[in-house]
């Protein structure tokens, strides 16, 4: 069974539910309602009851390259709405009720990692990488990236992660605890395959306690964490420096931010 909505579709097909941001020709950049629309298919699937493991991934060379600032220089910044949006996204993941798995091929920016890190298992091609690209326009991490980040790699690496805006290959990130598996890329369509036959088979009511019971005691302050990046992030995208992030990625140029 296939369900599509506009940049995002899904297929169903025994009790594997493959969820796609198809938007690659903005390398699967989200936009308010593409967050909604993947919102409602992983709600919609967890009410029926009927999947035994699911995963994200996205079409073509990207996972996710986090919100559409081509949005904001056609239509303005992105509204509460968008915040919202992506916070009920990884919500909705958190609490899926069986395994999630996070396909990440090529990279994953901005909100796609914090999408890929609300997935109970991250598997990640090894010429991928994540970059937390934020600061790099005048904005903090949102989606409940500060507190997923740091829940896996600690408070130092994460606020590097954060603040300096630095890229970290698939390697690293595996290496520092942040995803659960690398592999090489030519290999990445069948370790993928092997995980969905392991999970797709295993003990479900087992997996659906063990999944909340860790996410439970490890991202206790993932709920704060939505609140305060919410609030951080409405303020940042009525601010100068926002607007100087977004006419420096129009520009292809650095920002110069006033601070």
């Amino acid at each position: 069974m296939t369900a599509t909505r506009p940049d995002v579709y899904s297929t169903h097909d025994n009790g594997v539910l493959r969820v796609v941001i198809n938007r690659p020709h903005r390398m699967n950049a989200v936009n308010t309602e593409a967050l909604q629309n993947l919102s409602t298919i992983f709600d919609d699937h967890a009410r029926r009851g009927d999947v035994r493991v699911a995963v994200l991934e996205g079409a073509g060379r990207a996972f996710c390259t986090g919100a559409d600032l081509a949005d904001a220089v056609l239509s303005g910044p992105p509204s509460a709405d968008t915040i919202d949006a992506a916070n009920d996204l990884a919500r909705a993941i958190r609490s899926f009720p069986t395994p999630v798995i996070a396909a990440v091929r090529g990279p994953a920016a901005g909100v796609g990692v914090s999408l890929a890190l609300a997935c109970d298992l991250t598997l990640a091609a090894e010429s991928s990488y994540l970059l937390l690209a934020f600061t790099k326009v005048g904005l903090m991490p949102d989606g409940g990236a500060t507190a997923l980040v740091a829940a896996s790699i600690g408070r130092a690496r994460a606020m590097r992660m954060a603040l300096l805006a630095e890229k970290l290959s698939a390697r690293d990130a595996f290496d520092s605890g942040l995803i659960s598996q690398v592999c090489p890329d030519d290999a990445f369509d069948d370790e993928l395959a092997e995980l969905i036959r392991r999970l797709g088979s295993g003990p479900g009511k087992a997996f659906q306690q063990t999944k909340d019971a860790i996410n439970d005691a490890t991202l206790t302050e993932l709920d704060s964490a939505f609140e305060r990046e919410r609030a951080g992030q409405i303020s940042l995208l009525a601010g100068a420096d926002f607007a100087e992030g977004v006419a420096a990625f129009q520009g292809k140029r650095a920002a110069v931010f006033g601070g």
